[in-house]
């Protein structure tokens, strides 16, 4: 009970910052590495000759880079994609300034199974896949001319290891960081708030140091605010102690009138601790924070600073499409401006610990995170997933998780498993309890949930625990109403709902009754479409789940339900429900896997923003004479009216709790058109027309100024046209890229669940009158030119510039 209340009470949460995760000196360790895909047991060795190895730039993911293979070990859950065992090695100096300095080597991320050694000496081995480490290379390194070796072996042969896709290799950012012995450990502050008012914020700050030398040696603490202006700071004197010993520094810091950070305006503040040995800094950490306050009310739903907020959230995998689990900031931050745009405020991270990146953009854009930290317990869902390193790693792999994210404003849930098999028996008492404590030695300042199937409390073993701070329920949206009445006094959060399928730009008639697979019942889906769509409609959705206006429309409707996570905002590579192979990606996203919004996106920003709003669907090529249905969400007006070649064909107005309206309109050739008006006026105006024949390519860059970093990315959206500038919905043409300029095409899609064509490639066929090309810069200024052509197409190239 103390517990609880505890959570209820006005709370902050922080971030972290800038070049790396761990906020000390940091050297980006990606560039200039050798990668072999096969195995060799003598590779560690220093002297090992790596020069027919293939030189690369870290993040990798091997896995994206090869074909698709309906006999592939990693199943079509996995994405039919090739795994297998990978070594890299990388030689570097070190200045001998170096030699008195702790040194360090720390990974974001490596999917899986990852030993590491350097020069020969063999550090230690991570079978987690997605966890962030450290290894101390300190004792083992050269320096001056003398070279070092670093060599790691990744390990994903044994499959299948999970039920989505996951990449192979050195998947994220690599660091080199080189402190004093002060400061050894990763992650070493933690800030939180005793109090937050308009007036005044009590920001709490604990150090961890790992070493005090005898004498005068000092923990300088300053805040600063996000223009760069001092807002306070602290000076404190280390106790003396040996340099074995260790000491955690409190410091209580008053910030005036603080900007307290929400999802409409991420308002960031900075934690410099500086340690000096006399008037010398030594070391210098940063730390990102925000200051805010949440809680949860079993009444009236979730509350951000006071404020009533209803949690409109999606669920996410970590592969960014075509460049596969391979981190890039861009192409995160590109999926969160999506998100962002359609209204949405919240994702959960499905269903591991995501990228460092990944919640640094969080913070900066304002998004809430749900941070997850397993998908299984002791009990497997494959045959070689994490439940064989459960007992050894999982309580190192949740320290290093929460301890990694804990500063993080975005991150205002912890969840420690998902849709977990131990809450069907009596070990998912204990096991919650232990992951709890866990969490709660670490942060007592979030509530702590787990995504459960199971809606019977009184069978619900995790739920059984009591536990958790907040219950999480996936799907089941026929009880949510009842919740109060089968969880007294509890918290709610929709974990995981929605499982509705679609193909965008595909449409069957509404009333086809076969394609609603599969009317709730647990029968496969056998009345599918030949070419393996389905419906844009939205009316098509597992049976476990819904369509999207279904459950919407429930938890819109009640304060006690704080809000929702969406299964998912978009396609993702592997678990390609309801088709068989050749599908190998999901139809379950708001946006497909190259980033193109399918038509709910719509009505979720109809929903969810203020911004005026009226999209119509179909397109208008049909045979004729076909009764076609057409939708149009919308908002911000009282009414629409619909025009088929100039003749109206009636207004239509949402009645109830209606989140589209729809008219059945016999199909003629020409211009549909909807008009939506407030008070008589005009609001929006949006038209469709038949298109022709293919005849041209238009390219649009989503940015046409990119950094010369060699990492950042333009998207190039190629759309195929008729003659007159219409797009050609069904258009299928296969489209080839060219690039002269500092850049390279490192990535084409276009969005098909059932494409075999690779993603690493300069040409890709359009799906449904669209395809993608990713441009990459390279390390150097100067203006990128991008061409497309097709046969029969009229060519066309634009230009972006470096800087």
């Amino acid at each position: 009970m103390r517990l609880k209340l505890y959570l209820g009470l006005v709370l902050l949460f922080n971030v972290f910052v800038v070049t790396a995760q761990n906020h000390q000196p940091s050297q980006n360790f990606n560039q200039n590495w050798k990668f072999f895909l096969g195995n060799d047991s003598t590779a560690y060795k220093p002297g090992f000759n790596d020069s027919q190895w293939r030189k690369l730039n870290l993040p990798h993911d091997w896995s994206i880079e090869g074909s698709f293979d309906e006999k592939a070990t990693s199943t079509t859950n996995e994405g039919a994609l090739p795994t297998g065992i990978g070594w890299y090695r990388k030689t570097f100096t070190l200045p001998t300034s170096s030699a008195s300095k702790a040194v360090f080597i720390d990974f974001d991320g490596v999917y899986k199974n990852s030993q590491v050694w350097i020069n020969g000496h063999f550090l230690g081995k991570r079978p987690n896949g997605y966890i962030s480490f450290r290894y101390n290379l300190t004792g083992y390194l050269h320096f001056g001319s003398q070279l070092n070796v670093i060599t790691v072996k990744v390990d994903n042969s044994e499959q299948p290891n999970s039920r989505w896709y996951t990449g192979s290799g050195i998947y994220r950012n690599v660091w080199l960081v080189t402190t004093s012995h002060h400061a050894a450990k990763p992650w070493i502050t933690f800030v939180s708030t005793s109090k937050i008012t308009s007036e005044l914020a009590v920001v709490k700050i604990q150090t961890t140091i790992d070493s005090a030398s005898f004498g005068k040696t000092f923990l300088k603490t300053t805040i600063i605010d996000q223009s760069g202006r001092l807002v306070k700071s602290t000076k404190s004197k280390l106790p003396d102690m040996g340099l074995l010993a260790g000491c955690t520094i409190i410091d209580s810091l008053n910030v005036l009138n603080p900007k307290l950070w929400s999802v409409n305006r991420p308002y960031l503040y900075k934690v410099i601790s500086q340690i000096l040995e006399g008037d010398k800094i030594v070391d210098t950490y940063t730390t990102t924070f925000g200051i805010r306050s949440f809680n949860f009310d079993a009444k009236k739903g979730f509350f951000l600073n006071g404020k009533p907020l209803k949690i409109q959230g999606v669920c996410m995998h970590h592969d960014l499409g075509a460049l596969g689990a391979a981190v890039n900031t861009r192409a995160i931050e590109r999926q969160l401006q999506i998100l962002k745009a359609m209204g949405c405020n919240a994702i959960r991270t499905a269903h591991n610990p995501p990228a460092p990146e990944f919640l640094d953009l969080c913070d900066k854009i304002g998004f809430l995170v749900m941070d997850e930290a397993f998908d299984m317990w002791a009990k497997k869902k494959n045959k070689f997933d994490y439940y064989r390193d459960w007992k050894e790693w999982h309580r190192v792999d949740l320290i290093d998780q929460i301890k990694r994210d804990r500063n993080h404003p975005s991150v205002f849930i912890w969840s420690i498993g998902n849709e977990i098999r131990e809450q069907f028996d009596s070990t998912g008492i204990t096991i919650a309890k232990e992951l709890v404590s866990i969490v709660k030695s670490l942060d007592a300042t979030r509530p702590v949930t787990s995504a459960l199937s199971e809606n019977n409390p009184k069978k619900n073993f995790i739920y059984q625990s009591h536990a958790l701070d907040l219950v999480g329920l996936n799907y089941h949206q026929e009880a949510y109403a009842d919740f109060p009445k089968n969880y007294p006094g509890e918290k709610f959060i929709a974990t995981e709902t929605m499982s509705a399928l679609e193909s965008r730009g595909h449409y069957d008639p509404v009333s086809d009754t076969t394609l609603k697979w599969p009317h709730n019942s647990k029968s496969k889906f056998t009345d599918g479409n030949a070419d393996m769509t389905v419906s844009a409609y939205d009316n098509v959705a597992a049976y476990w789940g819904s369509t999207h206006e279904k459950t919407w429309k429930i938890i819109k409707k009640y304060d006690f339900l704080s809000g929702l996570f969406i299964w998912t905002g978009f396609d993702y590579i592997g678990e390609p429900t309801p088709y068989p192979w050749p599908a190998r990606s999901s139809y379950f996203g708001i946006i497909d896997l190259a980033g193109f919004p399918k038509d709910v996106y719509y009505m979720y920003q109809s929903e969810w923003t203020n911004k005026p709003v009226l999209h119509i669907l179909p397109h208008w090529n049909w045979k004729p004479g076909k009764v076609v249905d057409v939708w149009a969400y919308y908002n911000n007006a009282d009414e629409v009216e619909l025009y088929l070649n100039g003749k109206s064909l009636g207004i239509k107005k949402k009645q109830g709790d209606d989140l589209h309206i729809s008219w059945k309109v016999p199909y003629q050739a020409g211009t549909l058109k909807a008009v939506s008006h407030l008070n008589g006026k005009v609001v929006l105006s949006k038209e469709v027309k038949t298109a022709g024949k293919p005849a041209k390519i238009e390219l649009i860059a989503d940015r046409s100024l990119i950094k010369a970093n060699g990492n950042d990315l333009s998207y190039i959206t190629a759309r195929v046209l008729d003659a007159d500038g219409n797009l050609v919905p069904d258009a299928d043409n296969l489209l080839k890229f060219s690039i002269v300029g500092p850049g390279v095409v490192v990535g084409v899609d276009n969005g098909q669940q059932t494409s075999l064509e690779p993603f690493k490639a300069s040409q890709h066929k359009a799906f449904n009158g669209l395809c993608l090309a990713i441009v990459q810069s390279k390390a150097s200024v100067g203006e990128i030119t991008i061409s497309g052509e097709g046969v029969g197409l009229k060519s066309i190239s634009i230009k972006i510039k470096t800087r």
